[in-house]
């Protein structure tokens, strides 16, 4: 700091200390009328109400801290809105009569935005709980305010929360009503297409190729016993044929015998040229049968009887075994013959049936060929039938979940089981007005008193053109001051200023204590409250 700065400070300091009873003067004042303006303010008091938010019972470890806070704050501020409605506030406002001067002066919504104004909603930091409060001249009514608000928080979130349930639940019923039609109609579509097109559908591809295959190995098999039966019954009529035939050749031998034209015509026939003509003979059947044909078994029996005997006998002998023979033969054949009629009759009925069925199955097998070459197409159809049915299913259960939550949600506000507020601390008799504040008051108006006293001395010594340094004269006149005498005082100055100062000590005294005796005075009267 340079000289000059230190000689403008010292300026200042003295100029204050020669005005500080105008300073003392300006702060006494303010104090003074900041007293008296404290006493004639309107008196306002305030009482709050303390209400917890209490969760629905519920998982606690399912639930979010966040998520339950912003619940609290959604819940206030609709609760919030419907309490500090019109219809509400003015009920309250004709229940206490409130404000009744402005009622008279002003419309009922003017009277209205006065009282939003005069109640505060506060949220606490910490817990499901928030605060209520109203300020008003009366403490009474104040606190009988507070409480009706805070149980109109109640009674609203009570109303609101069962209409709100009531209305959700009959929503999702009529959401289900309409989401079930659409369904049921979409299912009934989707259930005509399937029953008319049942065996196209995809999932009976690949029974319809089993049957198909089975059918094909039925039809093959047919076939095959067909031909079968068919060789069967051809080897049996030829077995026939022949029986017939070597029956016509055995009775052209016997009777050529009989008439003798055989190879000796006349002659006895020997056992020798039997047993050769035997013989010839079954080398003749062996050619076409196996040696258990009956036939040849029983030429075979007859040469070994005619080797048993040696082939020595008479002829008249052999003629009478031959024809013995012959006869037993003749029935044996006809035995035969009529069983191979009989096997014939059955191979000829077995093969009609099996024509008869292997006839049907052509029909079959087109009939499921149609149906695998229709698959893809029914499958597409199928896709762009059931396309939204999902969505359509989804949504459904979707809304059963929902209005069998909504007709819980219901029951247990009915039974106001549900999130409800409860008042934790009741609005209380305010003790002390809530405005004005004494002390902000009071340090305001010696603000106010020192900013004034300061602020008129400043301005007298602005308005004042005299010379009270000689570097203010030298820099005024340009011209150096070569020496400077001070101010002489005589007694009677010097004794009239000591008596002033004196006078105004006293005075200044005076009024302070006053306004202090005053200020103890009223707060024991409690006309102030600290």
């Amino acid at each position: 700091m340079d000289s000059k700065q230190r000689q403008q400070l010292n300026k200042y300091v003295d100029l204050i200390i020669g005005r500080w009873q105008l300073i003392a003067i300006c702060l006494l004042l303010s104090v003074g009328v900041g007293l008296i303006s404290y006493l004639y303010i309107p008196k306002s008091y305030q009482s709050a109400a303390v209400l917890s938010y209490e969760q629905q019972q519920i998982n606690p470890t399912k639930m979010d801290p966040e998520q339950g806070k912003v619940l609290l704050q959604q819940a206030v501020a609709t609760l919030q809105e419907m309490v500090t409605s019109r219809n509400s506030l003015e009920k309250v406002i004709s229940q206490f009569d409130l404000y009744p001067e402005q009622r008279k002066k002003l419309p009922i919504e003017d009277v209205i935005e006065i009282m939003r104004r005069n109640i505060s909603i506060t949220p606490a930091t910490k817990g499901d709980v928030f605060s209520v409060s109203f300020q008003g001249p009366s403490p009474d009514k104040v606190m009988k305010v507070t409480n009706a608000l805070a149980a109109l928080f109640i009674e609203e979130n009570l109303k609101y929360r069962e209409e709100r349930a009531t209305e959700t639940s009959k929503y999702t019923q009529d959401e289900l009503e309409m989401a079930k039609k659409v369904l049921d109609a979409k299912e009934q579509v989707m259930r005509d297409y399937k029953l008319k097109y049942y065996n196209e559908m995809t999932e009976q591809r690949a029974g319809n190729l089993e049957r198909l295959n089975s059918l094909n190995e039925q039809s093959q098999k047919l076939q095959e016993s067909i031909h079968n039966l068919e060789r069967t019954k051809t080897m049996a009529q030829e077995q026939m044929n022949m029986m017939q035939r070597l029956a016509a050749t055995r009775s052209s031998l016997e009777q050529a015998m009989s008439a003798g034209t055989g190879p000796a015509a006349g002659a006895p026939v020997s056992d020798a040229d039997r047993l050769e003509q035997l013989r010839r003979y079954y080398d003749t059947l062996l050619i076409k049968y196996t040696d258990k044909h009956p036939e040849v078994r029983r030429t075979k029996q007859l040469i070994e009887q005619l080797e048993a005997r040696g082939g020595t006998g008479q002829a008249s002998a052999g003629q009478r075994t031959g024809a013995t023979g012959t006869g037993s033969g003749q029935l044996a054949d006809s035995l035969e013959m009529g069983r191979l009629q009989i096997q014939i009759g059955e191979y000829e009925g077995s093969i009609k049936q099996l024509r008869s069925q292997l006839a049907t199955l052509p029909a079959e097998i087109s009939k499921y060929q149609a149906w695998i070459e229709a698959t893809p197409v029914r499958e597409a159809e199928w896709s762009a039938l059931t396309r939204d049915y999902s969505e359509l299913r989804r949504h459904y259960d979707e809304l059963v979940a929902r209005n069998l939550q909504a007709q819980s949600t219901e029951t247990l506000e009915r039974k106001q089981k549900g999130s409800k507020f409860k008042i934790v601390d009741p609005a209380r008799l305010p003790d002390k007005p809530f405005k004005p504040n004494f002390l902000k008051i009071f340090l305001a108006a010696v603000a106010i008193g020192l900013g004034l006293g300061l602020g008129t001395t400043l301005a007298l010594d602005f308005v004042d053109t005299s010379f009270k340094d000689p570097l203010d004269l030298e820099e005024y006149v340009g011209v150096p001051v070569v020496c400077a005498v001070a101010y002489i005082e005589s007694a009677e100055e010097a004794a009239a200023k000591k008596k002033r100062f004196l006078l105004s000590v006293v005075l200044l005294t005076l009024f302070g204590l006053a306004l202090v005796a005053a200020i103890g005075v009223l707060w024991l009267k409690g006309r102030i409250i600290i």
